[in-house]
């Protein structure tokens, strides 16, 4: 075997006067390679990752076609397809030609609110959402406008309900380029206020806006535009906003909990798939509460007997194509007519005047009700629903409180299917260990009005300062609310949040179950610094066939790429692991190469006897003397000579593996220990 030194090799192990052989060179060049093969493909998969983060989108269901679905869509995306030659020009005619604008008015109880969103043209990509932003004026603020009151109260009057409007529309028009007037969307849906309105007068008050609006503006109205929504469908709309802000929708899982769901397939069979987790959302308002959460688990329901239960769920598809698994959902949306805090507060003081002893109590100043939900001393005057003042003294005693309010949750009523929440009310099971939920309105006022905690939500710190803020005598309170400590409060909210924090943290845990431990209940107002409304969601869901335009106009070529772009897309979630797995088997050859190189260290350093010269060992008398070491090896070890062109000697610690070179011309012998192979 010929000798061949490795001076790189020699180099790395800081022993230049010892050359290595052939082997260990081989090894060098081995675990360079693969190293260098890893780490490519490594940072190729990442960078793949990091590309194809992107937004994406919503279905047709029953390959129904956009003409004959929604009618104001298609004149819609006429318009909307006619300035795609402009779309990516930042020239000519001004960038307002590359986007697309949408109104939405919500008519509520109290008053209208409008609002104004655009979009970008979209790039045609099925898998990608329209990326709605809400339209903000010159000084950042968005484009919004309130005036009262309630749509409702123009039931006798149908008439003059599009006058009531004018100013919103006009505010919108203000705000749109006129030249996108012709393409924008409307969209007029009322909630609680209509909603108990006879089905005539919501008829008489929609045909007047649908017959007037027209004249005056030349926004995009057809009839499905004008509506009154139901209160699942104001819940599931809530929802999609919240998650869209999120980026729930997206594809890539990067950064994102995951989640594995059943989803119904085009053949009626249910499929697990795994996909960015969502969030679920409970709010709570002054007269009502709701909550609405994805069920990952298929649910099954007697048609029959529990036909109640199942108007609870709602399945929908947010994609442009119904065949799309990645957008297509299944929630549960419950509202809780009467739940809301200051519904509840109402229901709560009729409940301690009819438990009073004294029927006389309570209805004047000098035998107030005792109420443990009311700061300690405060004398509390309330109006009930026959307008007759009634007054209560607080008691601070935060757990009899809530002790009191509990049977307002009506938990004991008959559950048609179980498990149930509250008002005999199926609720489908929640998986504690996978979930997140943000809670919306009280929720929000209830810790950060007072309390000053709103976000992360913890069971143990809530009621310790509830406890301590109900015990406070009134007094005091009134005296920081006097010095301003208390800037995000008014004057009610100091008297009724023990009342509301009470009542939040009953719902909470003693009706929709939520475990006390349990630490993904956030509360907010904004997300992301955006105000969260169910207009966006609505708006979201309402366009999702914009897409089809755009997916249409393609040509072949964009096809086939956006067909490819969903193949890479399905590996997207392997990748994440590839990389890991590279990464690990880089860190252990790296590992194992130190290791050697400090095995060859420590075999060079050590200590042997001055060598024969090299003519000494032609000497035939050495054909049958042994030659001995010094005890650099623990003691006099006997070699046998073997011939060869160059030297090799074995480590006594490791026989068959460690070499020590030592030095020989080219008709030396290679020297084994005798021991080793008699």
């Amino acid at each position: 075997m010929a000798r061949i030194t490795c001076s790189w090799c020699r180099y790395l192990t800081s022993t230049p006067s010892t050359p290595v052989t052939v082997t260990l060179s081989l090894k060098c060049v081995i675990i360079v390679v693969i190293l260098l093969v890893l780490y490519t493909i490594a940072l190729i998969m990442f960078l793949e990752l990091r590309h194809s983060n992107i937004y994406h989108t919503p279905s047709i269901h029953k390959h129904q076609k956009l003409d004959s679905i929604y009618p104001s869509l298609v004149s819609a995306a006429s318009s909307y397809g006619s300035f795609q030659q402009n779309a990516g020009d930042d020239h000519g005619s001004s960038s307002t030609q590359r986007y697309h604008y949408g109104i939405v008015i919500d008519c509520g109880s109290s008053g209208s609110r409008v609002y104004v969103y655009q979009w970008p043209t979209h790039s045609g990509n099925p898998n990608e959402l329209l990326y709605i932003t809400q339209l903000r004026e010159t000084s950042g603020e968005p484009v919004v406008k309130k005036i009262t009151p309630g749509l409702s109260t123009f039931a006798s009057n149908p008439s003059a309900a599009s006058k009531y409007l004018h100013p919103l529309l006009s505010y919108a028009a203000k705000n749109i380029p006129e030249v996108k007037h012709s393409e924008t969307l409307l969209y007029i849906l009322a909630t609680a206020g209509m909603r108990v309105l006879p089905a005539s007068a919501q008829a008489s008050i929609l045909e007047e806006l649908q017959t007037s609006i027209p004249k005056y503006f030349k926004f995009v109205v057809a009839k499905n535009n004008f509506e009154v929504i139901t209160g699942k469908q104001e819940g599931v709309y809530g929802w999609i906003a919240v998650n869209y802000i999120l980026n729930k929708f997206a594809h890539g899982i990067e950064d994102h909990p995951l989640v594995v769901v059943d989803v119904s397939s085009q053949t009626g069979s249910v499929t697990p798939h795994i996909r960015r987790r969502t969030v679920g959302v409970i709010d709570m308002g002054g007269g009502s509460m709701q909550i609405a959460f994805e069920v990952t688990k298929s649910v099954k329901f007697d048609f029959t007997k529990e036909d109640l239960a199942k108007d609870l769920m709602a399945e929908f598809n947010l994609g442009c194509r119904s065949f799309d698994l990645d957008h297509n959902y299944q929630l549960y949306v419950s509202t809780f007519l009467g739940f809301g805090a200051n519904s509840a507060r109402r229901r709560y003081e009729e409940m301690l005047l009819n438990d009073g002893t004294n029927s006389s109590q309570g209805f004047d100043k000098l035998s107030p009700v005792p109420d443990p939900c009311l700061p300690l001393g405060l004398l509390y005057t309330s109006a009930t629903n026959t307008q007759q003042k009634t007054f209560f003294i607080g008691l601070g005693d935060y757990a009899l409180c809530r002790r009191n309010l509990f049977p307002l949750l009506n938990v004991t009523v008959p559950c048609q299917k179980k498990p149930c929440s509250m008002n005999g009310i199926y609720q489908s099971d929640i998986n504690f260990h996978n979930s997140e939920f943000y809670g919306f309105s009280e929720f929000w006022y209830s810790m950060e009005d007072v309390y000053r905690i709103g976000g992360h939500y913890n069971a143990d710190i809530f009621d310790k300062i509830s406890i301590k803020h109900c015990s406070t005598r009134w007094a005091k309170l009134e005296e920081w609310f006097l010095k301003k400590l208390y800037p995000k409060s008014d004057i009610l909210r100091l008297k009724l949040q023990c009342f509301k924090a009470a009542w939040m943290s009953l719902v909470l845990h003693d009706g929709l179950k939520f475990p006390r431990t349990y630490r993904h209940f956030y509360s907010t107002q904004k997300i992301d610094g955006k105000d969260v409304q169910w207009t966006l969601g609505a708006l979201i869901h309402r366009t999702r066939y914009l897409p089809l335009r755009e997916i249409e106009q393609m040509s072949p070529h964009q096809k086939g790429h956006a067909s490819n772009w969903n193949f890479n897309h399905s590996y997207h979630f392997y990748y994440e692991y590839l990389i890991v797995l590279c990464f690990l088997i880089v860190a252990m050859a790296v590992i194992f190469y130190l290791r050697q190189l400090r095995h060859l260290r420590s075999l060079s350093s050590m200590p042997l006897s001055p060598q024969p010269p090299p003519s000494s060992l032609h000497d035939s008398s050495l054909s049958s003397t042994p030659i001995a070491l010094s005890a650099g090896f623990g003691g006099s070890t006997t070699l046998n000579r073997v011939s060869s062109s160059s030297y090799f000697m074995l480590d006594e610690s490791s026989p068959s593996g460690g070499k020590s070179l030592s030095k020989g011309d080219s008709t030396g012998g290679i020297y084994f220990k005798s021991s080793d192979y008699s």
